[in-house]
């Protein structure tokens, strides 16, 4: 034993001087090497994408921290807020996996075609042919469903009788629409609710951000009436808000789902594939409705709201 003493000490400093190779990062981006004891992949780091809100950053935690539990090696990238960003970082090689939302990715790339449907399945199918050309993948969808939704408080549902989207119809100048900056030229905004309902807010909205906390608090304190929000915002049922029906169908259902570059797949293969479709089977819309609820109301951080999610479901 004794004579074995001077290899370990020195086995011990190499250990020590690769550990601070492997966590030096940028001060804009944390990262993580995968789970200790576990045996890790040999491929390239996952540099996982997060757009400015809340639930990008909690899914992006989610499946970040059940890659690195099986010993992948996982850092997250902040993005910005609107889609674009996301697919400039892709191509740029800034990032090489991100959750997306089917609907919404699909008519962003195909410039609004009008492709998508309330069909995950089908959207996610002509998602993937989209994505082909840009040397991205998208894995299978998960059951967990986000949507934009118009949203409104008791006391105005009361005071208009809104039920409906459709009964925002002659309400417009009585009502201020708050929303994301690209509201006026978004087609399930303003642009959707003039084509497909004859409502037309383009003179009475405010922007906002992108259903994040200012639009909130701008429905609370009735600077706007009506709110684009996402419809698992955990302040809808904290607030006993209104989410009015879209009873002529105007807003396509967003299922979760990954996309992620070739090489990602081509170098981790069925395992990496299918652990990530494993964590996308497990989330459910109730799931996420109640990881933003802690985020968003019990003020608890991304990477603890996913931490709970994964253990609740024995992912990690």
């Amino acid at each position: 034993m004794k004579q074995r003493r001077p290899l370990l000490i020195l086995l011990v400093a190499l250990a020590v001087v690769a550990a601070a190779c492997g966590s030096s990062k940028s001060s804009s981006t944390p990262s993580s090497s995968g789970a200790t004891g576990a045996s890790v992949p040999n491929g390239p780091q996952i540099s996982i994408g997060a757009q400015n809100f809340g639930e990008s950053a909690i899914l992006s935690q989610v499946y970040g921290q059940a890659l690195v539990a099986k010993g992948y090696k996982v850092k997250y990238q902040a993005l910005g807020g609107f889609r674009d960003l996301v697919y400039k970082a892709f191509k740029a090689g800034d990032i090489n996996f991100t959750p997306e939302y089917a609907a919404s990715a699909l008519e962003f790339l195909n410039k609004n075609a009008g492709e998508a449907s309330p069909d995950a399945q089908a959207t996610t199918a002509k998602l993937r042919t989209v994505l082909k050309p840009l040397k991205l993948q998208a894995l299978d969808p998960s059951p967990a469903v986000d949507s934009n939704a118009f949203v409104v408080t008791q006391a105005t549902a009361t005071k208009y009788h809104l039920t409906n989207i459709s009964d925002l119809k002659g309400q417009e100048s009585k009502l201020t629409l708050g929303g994301p900056p690209d509201c006026p030229t978004n087609p399930f905004c303003i642009p959707g609710l003039k084509q497909r309902y004859g409502i037309d807010f383009s003179k009475h909205f405010k922007s906002l951000d992108a259903a994040g906390p200012i639009t909130v608090q701008a429905l609370k304190s009735d600077t706007v009436q009506v709110a684009v929000l996402f419809s698992t915002n955990g302040a809808i049922a904290a607030n006993n808000w209104v989410q009015l029906k879209d009873d002529k169908g105007l807003i396509n259902a967003d299922a979760v789902v990954p996309v992620l570059t070739d090489g990602l797949v081509t170098a981790y293969g069925k395992n990496f594939t299918d652990l990530v479709n494993k964590v996308s089977a497990a989330m459910t819309t109730a799931d996420l409705t109640a990881m933003n609820k802690s985020y968003d109301i019990d003020k608890e951080d991304a990477k603890t709201v996913a931490t709970n999610f994964l253990t609740s479901k024995g992912l990690i």
